[in-house]
């Protein structure tokens, strides 16, 4: 499999992932692998309400908190679909949501390079 199909391969998961575990996926999902790292960048994050209630700093940390929360109490299974699309295991997992443009970004560094 090219760099590309798998990468391909990867977002198709991870947006299954996200429609199957948190009831709804992004917009957009596009998945890059560089040396050992694969970076993972969902747009359109975000529901209706979410981005109404963002617009405080009140509303924006209690986003941020319930989202990191929900990702990382799947995040066993969300490894495990990777390392079986890379056949590399995942040695460390990151991720972030930015609350103004909708975006979430995963890192998943793996043990040997990938590409």
């Amino acid at each position: 499999m090219s760099k590309g199909e798998l990468e391909d391969k990867i977002s198709k998961l991870l947006s299954r992932w996200e429609k199957d575990y948190l009831g709804r996926g992004s917009l957009v999902v596009k998945t890059d692998i560089l040396r050992n790292m694969v970076i993972v960048v969902l747009k359109g994050v975000l529901t209706p309400a979410e981005k109404k209630l963002v617009v405080t700093q009140e509303g924006l940390m209690v986003i941020k908190r319930m989202r990191s929360d929900l990702v990382e109490s799947g995040v066993d299974h969300l490894t495990s679909l990777v390392e079986e699309a890379t056949s590399a295991k995942v040695t460390s997992f990151f991720t972030d949501i930015s609350t103004r443009s909708g975006e979430r970004v995963m890192v998943f560094m793996m043990d040997s390079s990938i590409d």
